[in-house]
């Protein structure tokens, strides 16, 4: 569904990543990322935020930890990040960026809680004393204090499969007195996860019974004589949801997909934010009559019903006139290629660049990351090749353009 949204308001990205794949600077099962738009998507959200006094933290587990993209949204004014685990805060730390939030999407293993408060994350999430005690601990051998956001649950929350936990929500101000007690921390403020969520049916972002949750918890922890925490509220964050975030006392936001312009409401609305990512394999073969395409990161993150993914096929802006369906392997299979049906007045050959429109998690594949910068002066240039998880990637010779 992102594939009309990257047509209609980023095709010199499109045309730039072809460019380049033909030029084999860009390997097939590439996350493409246009690191100008990036850069401005940041610029406009971080703008937004800042009018509304709130704090950001971009996440960018969606397009793989990658330092070029991470470097653009400090250059937009988003300055901390948030890591979905220890890995994702090793990669930043080692690359120089801070990390601003950790320990909410996953908790931090216990053996590794004093590498965690050596990285000095402005905010480190809980779910249970147990853990608290721990994070406490290691910061405390350190000598210093972390600040502690609890994660909260009340009947009625909603959650990912896989990602319920949290403190009760009704005893959440002797939860913050327990936190305040322990040494090497102290009780900062409350989050929760998914404070919004995309309505199918109304093509609306709408708040969850989760943040509503928050506003309760923040009202009975000003009762208790708390009145500056902090409310982190992530989840489907684009610019134009910040007033609603806002509007609910939250502090904190967490754009991810906002800033590449793939949250579901961009697949449906033009927003303030241009697509900034595609992903790009090539044709490898042909076999009874369909065409295989090398996947490797054709995972698409499920936030609507199944629908008919296309493509486009080509070496150049021609691509713009080939149009594909395509058939994705299933969840449960390896994605080694994915098949394309060739219409039959334009079959296509090996060797062909294909274009994807979708909404990524590209560390969770073993896709590559080529961000590309120049593409607003017409200069587009590939700035290095990454793996899903920020590493460098050894394909040196296509990465030097190699045939």
């Amino acid at each position: 569904m992102f594939l009309d949204s990257l047509i209609n308001r980023n095709r010199r990205f499109v045309e730039a990543a072809i460019e380049l794949h033909q030029k084999g600077e860009i390997p097939a099962n590439s996350c493409v990322l246009d690191l100008d738009t990036i850069r401005s998507n940041s610029e406009l959200f971080a703008r937004e935020a800042g009018r509304l006094g709130l704090k950001t933290f971009a996440m960018t587990k969606q397009i793989g930890r990658n330092p070029a993209a991470l470097a653009a949204m400090v250059d937009g004014g988003i300055k901390s990040f948030v890591a979905v685990d220890m890995e994702g805060a090793r990669l930043m730390a080692a690359a120089g960026f801070k990390v601003g939030h950790i320990g909410h999407l996953v908790q931090v293993p216990h053996h590794e809680s004093r590498e965690a408060a050596a990285l000095g994350a402005s905010y480190w999430t809980v779910f249970s004393d147990e853990k608290a005690r721990a994070a406490a601990a290691a910061a405390a051998t350190l000598g210093t204090t972390q600040a502690f956001l609890a994660r909260i649950q009340a009947p009625g929350d909603i959650f990912y499969m896989g990602h319920e936990g949290g403190f009760e929500a009704a005893g959440v101000a002797e939860v913050a007195e327990r936190l305040d007690a322990l040494d090497g921390a102290h009780f900062a403020g409350i989050t929760t996860f998914p404070a919004l969520l995309f309505d199918q049916e109304r093509h609306a972002v709408k708040a969850t019974p989760n943040l509503k949750t928050l506003e309760a918890a923040a009202s009975e922890l000003r009762r208790a004589g708390m009145d500056s925490i902090e409310i982190n509220a992530p989840g489907t964050t684009s610019s134009v949801v910040l007033q609603m975030l806002a509007d609910a006392g939250a502090t904190q936001v967490e754009p991810g997909n906002g800033l590449a312009g793939t949250t579901p409401l961009h697949a449906v609305e033009e927003l303030p934010e241009r697509p900034a990512v595609l992903y790009l394999s090539e044709i490898s073969h042909e076999y009874g009559g369909k065409a295989y395409c090398f996947g490797g990161g054709l995972y698409i993150d499920p936030v609507f019903e199944p629908y008919q993914v296309t493509a486009l096929v080509g070496r150049d802006a021609n691509a713009f006139d080939t149009r594909l369906n395509a058939t994705l392997p299933p969840a449960q299979a390896i994605d080694y290629y994915g098949i394309l049906e060739p219409q039959p007045s334009r079959p296509v050959e090996p060797g062909e660049t294909v274009i994807f429109g979708f909404r990524q998690q590209v560390f969770v594949t073993r896709a590559l990351v080529a961000p590309i910068s120049g593409i607003a002066s017409g200069t587009p240039r590939v700035e290095g090749i990454w793996t899903a998880m920020g590493a460098p990637w050894l394909g040196s010779q296509v990465a030097q353009g190699g045939g």
